[in-house]
């Protein structure tokens, strides 16, 4: 069964930093597209930023620039530094990582606080 965990958020302060990481267990999951989204539970999650086994990335033009994907095939993991984080980037962040059949995988979310 394939899941996915996500680690790292927390509470910061406006122009501070975190690194969420994501590790996906029970697939190969260099074949995946992974991504991640986020929202506020029971509200539509948008696109962050993606990377694709191929290595092709794409953000979110609210974060381009300040954020960072990367993926780490050994570890089947995949990174998103946040950098110069601001109050709208609030939310729950979710991992999310697609199949090579198109089937869709999330992690639980972890929250993301940005508040003086």
């Amino acid at each position: 069964q394939v899941r996915l965990v996500e680690s790292g958020g927390g509470f910061v302060t406006p122009g501070g930093s975190l690194r969420l990481s994501c590790v996906l267990s029970g697939s190969l999951f260099s074949l995946y597209d992974m991504a991640w989204f986020r929202g506020s539970p029971g509200n539509q999650r948008d696109l962050v930023a993606k990377i694709s086994a191929t290595g092709r990335i794409e953000y979110a033009g609210s974060v381009n620039g300040r954020f960072t994907i990367s993926r780490d095939n050994v570890r089947k993991m995949v990174i998103l530094q946040m950098n110069d984080l601001k109050s709208d980037d609030t939310a729950v962040y979710y991992c999310h990582g697609k199949s090579s059949s198109k089937v869709d995988y999330w992690g639980q979310g972890t929250q993301v606080t940005v508040s003086s």
